[in-house]
């Protein structure tokens, strides 16, 4: 504590009270400052990336108009003679999203531990998986996705490695930070008693872990299936890949039977995951 709190925190006598108004004035203006500093910085930065963007409110404007002349004359309402020829594609995006995931969390454990500077066996070892996952989140599902239709071709293996890659630079990231989080005494305990490394894992850093697993392990479930939907523009598989389809050939009434697809393929997925999660947690 500093002196003029401690000081402060103690009774005064009116002059001790007019010694230490000067230097209260002076610490009051000094955070009026800083916060005037700061909030200069915030809005010099807010116009530069406001003059930089070109960004208008007029634009916003007359692009809602647009957009909702083009919602009501060409999207709706949605031609349902087309949702039998979404069903296979959706059901794909599911598969891609599940095995996407399962590929992201098997490899991000390892990785995830090793990163992690309380359970990677050397700091250069957790350096190098954490430089090694920073790069695989580098690079967007999208670009993977590109590269892999190139390696693979069209289809939805190269969608379900562009979830997974782009998965562990997520997940990775993710369980490591869990994993430097947990209570260190607990850990340091279960080691008294001569326990392995993998007795110590299981017993001490398991336990305080399993929720952030869980969690973040279920969350990516529900973005894989976003992007695996993006991923379908590029011919990586799945429902986009249909979707894409219907708007090359200027069907909109058809593609937004897609979008209503996709809308309650996510609604499905989060429903089920927090359903899974009230159950193990």
């Amino acid at each position: 504590m500093s002196s003029l709190a401690k000081q402060l925190t103690q009774p005064l006598n009116k002059t001790t009270k007019r010694d230490l108004m000067p230097e209260l004035k002076r610490r009051r203006k000094m955070v009026l400052q800083n916060r005037l500093v700061i909030l200069t910085i915030i809005t010099a930065l807010i116009v530069w990336a406001w003059h930089g963007t070109g960004f208008s409110l007029s634009f916003i404007y007359t692009g809602a108009a647009n957009m909702t002349a083009f919602i009501f004359t060409e999207l709706l309402p949605p031609d349902f003679s087309a949702a039998g020829r979404y069903i296979q594609p959706a059901l794909q995006t599911l598969y891609m999203s599940f095995v996407g995931m399962i590929f992201a969390v098997v490899f991000s454990l390892v990785l995830g531990f090793m990163a992690a500077k309380n359970t990677s066996f050397h700091p250069v070892l957790a350096f190098s998986s954490r430089a090694f996952i920073a790069f695989l989140r580098a690079i967007p599902a999208i670009i993977w996705g590109m590269t892999l239709v190139v390696a693979f071709g069209i289809g939805s293996l190269a969608g379900t490695l562009a979830l997974g890659l782009s998965g562990i630079g997520v997940l990775g990231k993710a369980f490591a930070d869990v994993l430097e989080e947990i209570d260190s005494a607990q850990v340091e305990a279960v080691k008294a008693t001569g326990a392995s490394w993998f007795q110590t894992m299981g017993q001490g850093v398991w336990p305080q872990f399993k929720t952030g697993f869980v969690a973040w392990s279920l969350y990516k479930m529900d973005l894989n299936i976003r992007e695996a939907a993006v991923l379908g523009l590029i011919g990586a598989g799945g429902i986009g890949y249909t979707l894409q389809g219907n708007i090359n050939l200027f069907q909109y009434k058809q593609a937004s039977v897609g979008i209503i697809m996709i809308f309650v393929l996510i609604l499905s997925v989060e429903f089920t995951t927090a359903k899974i999660r009230e159950k193990l947690l």
